[in-house]
């Protein structure tokens, strides 16, 4: 079996078990207990920016979804894709993490990836991107057998319909699944082309109170064609279509309610005149 090799690991979080397990300890610890309104919550929605920016975040999520029923496999929408990209899908194999390989239900992609034009990557042939890669050690520590199915789709009404299929196949297949949608928010500031708002703390007041707001409320609402909508229209989703399918997954799977468990940005932790908004939610 092959295994595609961890591309962000030493840089992004942690390369080793024991200095991922150092933050995840910080991480939980920091972020008090995991008692949520939401009643066993199905999925989640999480940042992925490296982990001194917004692991602790993902953490919050991930160690919440993890109370409750244990599943078979779970399903990661992530990448940075435009509106006419392909959707991605790797099929088999295992991907790297300090605490060890999280194997791909490769049956569970067999089926969905017949119903879909998608790019098949593989463990040796792939876009390198951080959206999925960067949950991987909090899923492999806190679902330690649980198998993974990673796919990449673009901010168009197919990422809900692949979000649709893929709690529907779960069920046929009698898989227990929760699912996750990886998406940073607003990119703001030069370095991203985007300063509608000027600079400063201004700047970041309107990030927070607006742009990051509103599709934070179309994700709390489990809208996914106004997350899609949002996306395009402010640039307060880089993955909108990641999170529309995450959304449109758990509506299937009984999800009728979202909760944000935590909201931040880059500016919080060091501040700079471009910076970008995280947050987490469950549903």
């Amino acid at each position: 079996m092959e295994t595609r090799k961890t591309a962000f690991a030493g840089s992004w979080y942690p390369d080793t078990p024991e200095g991922c397990e150092r933050e995840i300890s910080m991480f939980t610890k920091s972020s008090g207990n995991t008692e949520v309104n939401v009643k066993k919550p199905v999925g989640g929605i999480v940042p992925h920016a490296g982990w001194f920016f917004s692991g602790k975040i993902a953490c919050h999520v991930i160690h919440t979804l993890s109370k409750g029923y244990k599943p078979d496999v779970i399903v990661m929408f992530g990448m940075h894709l435009h509106t006419t990209a392909s959707p991605c899908i790797t099929k088999e194999g295992a991907f790297e993490t300090p605490f060890g390989d999280l194997l791909i239900d490769s049956e569970f992609a067999d089926i969905i990836a017949d119903k879909f034009d998608f790019k098949v990557e593989t463990t040796q042939k792939y876009t390198q991107d951080n959206t999925i890669e960067l949950q991987l050690p909090f899923i492999k520590y806190f679902f330690k057998d649980t198998k993974i199915l990673p796919m990449g789709v673009p901010p168009t009404a197919l990422a809900i319909e692949i979000g649709q299929t893929a709690a529907k196949i779960a069920g046929q297949l009698g898989r227990k699944v929760k699912v996750i949608g990886s998406t940073d928010l607003t990119h703001y500031g030069y370095n991203y082309g985007f300063v509608s708002h000027g600079s400063g703390e201004s700047a970041v007041e309107w990030v927070k109170k607006e742009n990051d707001k509103s599709v934070i409320n179309a994700i709390e609402i489990m809208d996914p064609e106004l997350v899609i909508n949002e996306g395009l229209s402010k640039k307060n989703a880089c993955c909108a279509g990641a999170a529309a399918a995450a959304i449109s997954a758990g509506k299937v799977l009984g999800a009728a309610k979202a909760e944000m468990l935590s909201y931040s940005t880059s500016y919080d932790k060091r501040p700079n005149d471009s910076f970008v908004g995280y947050a987490g939610i469950i549903f």
